[in-house]
């Protein structure tokens, strides 16, 4: 596969793809939604925050002992169950009959499971798209997820001020509603790719063989720390610039979709491996002239440059891919994604501590010296290539479409 097209092409990534968009678009108008009930009711900005972020950091737990169900459970009965279940669970938040504590818990527990929901998506991806397909299929989802968040955001607002957060909700679940339909008309039933039994000492198990693997254990750390840092740093836009922070953040999505497209679409594996460490620094040194204090649109400039570099995760999951058992290849997906949103949660509970002793300015190139004095300790798993991939691979500046098969893009 070179092209975006010869992916769509593909029946079920397309049903796939139609079902991620419209349950990220539910999702951040779920949780926009929800935040705003909760400060209505409870004036706390505290609990409006905590209600925003519910369903991020269970997904550790989630991690840590259900995430074998990913490879235990068909794709598509999974999937679709848990398209469901959230219907259920959304619909009953709109009714308003839940206090807030339960809400929260309510949403937190979902968070739990959704870290297994996440790993099977990721892998059915990895199944339809084998080869170098699976580079573009990840560079597809991350566009659409970018894109798909700030549609969310802006049509979340726009209900929110029109039909009320209760309104909002019930549209959040109509979208669940139509994600559980277009996987199940879309979407081929599959067998799981393990029989074994799943429970916590499984998915245990299969995590402590997960970090035993050094090569395995440097490929996560490479995907968790440096961008959870840098996130740290955007989780200051809005004390930065309260009044430009939209402009921000939008500058951020803009650099990090053009990324994924341009190291996505026109590079090789062996030249996504040679421009991973400029990547991963670009990521970071822009930030350094926050320290400066730079004016808006300086800052929106240096944001976009320095989003770009998200880019660089393309090789790292890609290289993940390529070294983690297929048999247990949910699991192992699942575990990388929810590391990397705890890291982010992290990074910016981090960012906040340190603004709180410092100016906003500072903390962000505080923040971003962090991320690059982490990839400098990682450069060995940043420019690690497993070497039966290296062997295989004859032509190495050959153009994408013939790239070795066994190495898949994210």
């Amino acid at each position: 596969m070179n092209t975006y097209r010869e992916v769509f092409a593909i029946g079920e990534f397309r049903a796939l793809f139609g079902g991620q968009t419209a349950s990220i678009a539910g999702k951040t108008t779920q949780m926009l939604a929800l935040s705003t009930l909760v400060y209505a009711s409870t004036g706390s900005p505290l609990l409006a925050a905590l209600a925003y972020f519910a369903g991020f950091l269970p997904q550790a737990i989630g991690a840590l002992t259900l995430l074998s169900l990913a490879d235990r459970i068909p794709p598509r009965r999974l999937l679709v169950t848990w398209d469901l279940i959230m219907t259920g669970v959304v619909a009953l938040l709109a009714l308003g009959v839940l206090p807030v504590w339960a809400m929260i818990a309510l949403v937190m527990a979902c968070g739990v499971f959704d870290a297994v929901a996440g790993a099977g998506r990721v892998a059915l991806l990895a199944d339809l798209l084998p080869g170098n397909g699976y580079v573009l299929g990840r560079s597809i989802f991350n566009i659409a997820s970018g894109g798909m968040q700030i549609a969310g955001f802006a049509g979340g607002g726009l209900l929110l001020g029109t039909i009320g957060p209760h309104g909002a909700l019930w549209v959040t679940a109509g979208l669940y509603a139509v994600t559980a339909l277009i996987n199940r008309l879309g979407l081929t039933a599959r067998e799981p790719r393990s029989s074994e039994r799943a429970t916590p000492g499984a998915t245990w198990r299969a995590n402590r063989v997960l970090f035993g693997d050094r090569a395995i254990r440097g490929l996560l750390f490479v995907q968790w720390l440096p961008n959870g840092l840098i996130v740290g740093a955007e989780a200051l836009f809005v004390p930065y610039a309260p009044h430009a922070a939209g402009l921000l953040f939008g500058s951020a999505a803009a650099g990090m979709l053009l990324g994924d497209v341009i190291i996505g679409r026109w590079t090789t594996p062996r030249q996504r491996l040679r421009l991973a460490v400029p990547l991963y620094v670009l990521l970071a040194v822009p930030y350094l002239a926050f320290v400066a204090t730079p004016p808006v649109p300086v800052a929106a400039a240096l944001i976009f440059v320095a989003s770009f570099g998200y880019a660089g995760h393309l090789s790292t999951q890609e290289r993940y891919l390529m070294v983690v058992p297929e048999r247990t290849r949910g699991q192992a997906l699942g575990l990388a994604g929810t590391g990397m949103l705890t890291m982010q949660a992290v990074g910016a509970s981090t960012a906040g501590s340190v603004a709180e002793f410092t100016a906003t300015p500072v903390a962000m190139a505080i923040m971003a010296g962090a991320s690059l004095v982490v990839t400098v300790c990682l450069l060995p798993s940043v420019r690690y290539w497993p070497p039966t991939a290296a062997d295989s691979e004859s032509e190495t500046d050959a153009p994408s479409g013939t790239a070795p098969t066994d190495a898949r893009k994210v």
